[in-house]
């Protein structure tokens, strides 16, 4: 470590999806109430911190990504007392507070864009990202949105396109403007002075653009599937601006001046290594930052993870990584990775890769009870990315089914009203009531696999030292001075022959022996 103050280094994240976690109003929707009465399982686990998605005021057109008021909270979620009392009861279990930031675009319902689209000369003019028309009348640019279709809406009002990555209801802020600048780090010291300890900046690299609005050019067909306009083109002037990168300085002096506070960046897209490297450049911009490599990966294989573990060096010019399996976002991972029939064996071994691997760890609501991916049906999908590209992208919906804490329940201790996604009957036999009951749960497990990783400084802060391997073996040492650990993960269905000689496991999840290691099996060991 650098310093003491940075409590984020190897740290454990569990992310909170507040509207699935817990209702105390018998809406059918979570809010924070909730989340401060379930505090207490959260600080059981072991994590070091919680990670609140989006609690703003907001029309949820993309539930709650489109902000329409970024200091307040909205009310099927509570007030601004209900999310004081819990930082406070969070502070009192030890768990540090992040939480959402979304930079990039507002909703369309913001007082600052009713402004800025009624008048090309109103205070807001220059908040949003505005063109004229070609001189035909079509759109500036070839642009297109990630939700699909124009990444541009005729405004009649200014007589003028504006700019949304996302949905129409989602304007793209002109974060270039000195004074959207300001106003977003103001938005940024209020929460800090409500005691929040850090941010995860929401698709940070859509924030600038190419000015000239330079048509992006296509892309190259490699097979995959293209459900969306915007799978046919490179996203090579519509987002990920260097001009982005001063701003993050101004960001990183901004928390620098609250000490111990944390930022981490989500990035996607086909520049991400690239970007994520720009945008935690130590001790000048943010703290960490992670990608997809594991989200939208439809097979986790060696490959897969020493590709991953490798764009992080252990150098001093490579910022710190964050690593997450599982999200809002993307499917369970669980689902994606492994046959039915191996699914308690796969879960027991991906919460052990994941409590191993360098960098910040972040665990999904529900990853630490096995929960899996739910059909939704159209008829009652919520997803608006979903229900327009139905049925070829698969819905998010089913990645945030409530949580469900009793098993014989109606409501399953949810909610005492009709939750807003069904939870999936498979998910119901994995309830928390019946996992605390079993010893041999992946919930008992979870709790084990983070208190090892707490417990041995190689894991949480230690450096990863490839290690050659036959076939689908994945291994790697991690190393903080005197401590030295193998780690061995068989990430497919077949047994494969290794031993690994000199090495006596400490932990182990599957068939490990006699020369081989199983499908689905992995170990930690220690030399001797």
């Amino acid at each position: 470590m650098k310093q003491a103050a940075e409590w984020w280094r190897g740290c454990v994240i569990y992310q909170v999806y507040p509207r699935s976690f817990q209702d105390t109003t018998g809406d059918g929707l979570g809010d924070l109430a909730g989340v401060t009465f379930r505090l207490p399982y959260i600080a059981a686990l072991g994590v070091d911190a919680i990670w609140l998605s989006p609690f703003f005021t907001s029309p949820m057109a993309d539930f709650g990504y489109d902000v329409s008021d970024y200091r307040g909270v909205d009310p099927i979620f509570g007030a601004l007392a209900d999310f004081d009392t819990l930082v406070a009861r969070a502070h009192a279990l030890g768990l540090k507070v992040i939480i959402d930031q979304v930079w990039s675009h507002s909703s369309d319902q913001h007082p600052w864009f009713a402004d800025s689209r009624s008048s090309r000369d109103s205070a807001h003019a220059d908040w949003y990202v505005w063109a004229d028309a070609k001189p035909e009348g079509s759109p500036p640019s070839n642009w297109q949105s990630v939700f699909g279709g124009p990444a541009w809406t005729w405004d009649a009002r200014r007589g003028q396109y504006y700019l949304h990555n996302f949905l129409k209801q989602q304007p793209q802020l002109n974060v270039r403007n000195p004074a959207v600048q300001d106003e977003l780090l103001d938005t940024a010291r209020f929460w800090l002075d409500r005691g929040v300890d850090g941010f995860r900046l929401d698709a940070i690299n859509f924030a600038m653009h190419d000015p000239a609005l330079t048509d992006n050019p296509p892309a190259p067909d490699d097979g995959s599937p293209r459900t969306r306009p915007f799978d046919f083109q490179l996203h090579r002037y519509n987002q990920s601006h260097a001009d982005i990168l001063p701003f993050l300085e101004r960001v990183r002096a901004l928390m620098d001046d609250y000490g111990a506070r944390f930022t981490v960046a989500e990035v996607g897209g086909a520049e991400a290594e690239r970007e994520m490297k720009l945008f935690t450049l130590p001790g000048r911009r943010l703290d960490s930052a992670y990608g997809f490599d594991f989200l939208y990966a439809d097979r986790l294989t060696a490959n897969v993870v020493r590709s991953a573990m490798a764009k992080w060096p252990t150098t001093p010019d490579t910022g710190w990584p964050s690593w997450a399996f599982e999200n809002h976002d993307a499917p369970r991972a669980v689902s994606r990775w492994a046959p039915p029939e191996a699914h308690d064996a796969f879960a027991r071994m991906k919460l052990l890769l994941l409590a191993s691997l360098r960098g910040n760890i972040i665990l999904y609501n529900g990853e630490e009870l096995g929960l899996g991916q739910v059909d939704i049906p159209f008829e009652a999908l919520q997803d608006p990315e979903a229900i327009a590209n139905w049925p070829l992208t698969l819905s998010r919906d089913g990645a945030r089914t409530p949580m469900p804490w009793r098993r014989d329940e109606a409501g399953h201790g949810f909610t005492n009203g009709t939750p807003w996604l069904p939870f999936g009957n498979d998910n119901i036999g994995r309830a928390i009531d019946v996992q605390e009951g079993d010893p041999r749960s992946l919930l008992h497990w979870t709790r084990a696999m983070l208190d090892l990783r707490n417990r041995h400084p190689a894991l949480r802060g230690g450096a990863l030292i490839p290690v050659e391997t036959p076939h689908e073996l994945l291994a790697f040492e991690r190393v903080e001075g005197d401590e030295r650990l193998l780690c061995a993960f068989n990430l497919g269905g077949d047994t494969i022959e290794w031993t690994p000689a000199g090495w006596t496991p400490i932990v182990s999840t599957g068939s490990i022996g006699g020369g081989t290691i199983g499908a689905w099996s992995g170990m930690i060991a220690r030399r001797g």
